[in-house]
């Protein structure tokens, strides 16, 4: 994985920690929770997919998924990612916002999707940092601003 481009190379179908969630907060814990398996969905239908055999609607929307799960774990070295904006770019992927903006484009729409939700909605942010979770508040506010960027975004 590393090799490959995917750094930091998390493998979250190996990967095991002594801490596990007792180390995260309550908002990562809630939003988190399906990428371990989508990971690994994707790892399976990946190798398969590679056969180039006929890929239904299903399978197809899976491997997209896992493809920007992927992008969105990629971190700068040096540059770690403050606990709110991973809520945010976490909640957007697993919300599966993500499906319709190009892989090669993550990187972009993640660091202009913190920078609209700083400007217009900056209460979202301070509120996963002040009480570390995500109430229900929160994710409609946030469904919305990431609505609201993704027309702007196109």
């Amino acid at each position: 994985m590393f090799n490959s481009g995917f750094r930091p190379a998390i493998n979250a179908g190996l990967s095991v920690s002594r801490v596990g969630g007792a180390a995260q907060i309550k908002a990562i814990k809630k939003i988190a929770a399906p990428i371990r398996v989508e990971l690994a969905q994707y790892r399976e239908l990946a190798s398969f997919a590679q056969f180039g055999s006929e890929l239904d609607a299903d399978t197809k929307e899976k491997l997209a998924q896992g493809e920007r799960l992927k992008e969105i774990l990629k971190q700068p070295q040096y540059k770690p990612m403050p606990v709110e904006y991973q809520v945010i770019i976490i909640f957007a992927a697993t919300g599966k916002f993500l499906l319709d903006v190009p892989v090669e484009k993550i990187a972009d729409f993640e660091k202009e999707l913190f920078t609209f939700i700083d400007t217009k909605y900056p209460e979202i942010p301070k509120q996963i940092k002040d009480s570390k979770q995500l109430d229900d508040d929160t994710q409609k506010a946030l469904t919305e601003a990431i609505r609201e960027f993704k027309e702007q975004f196109r």
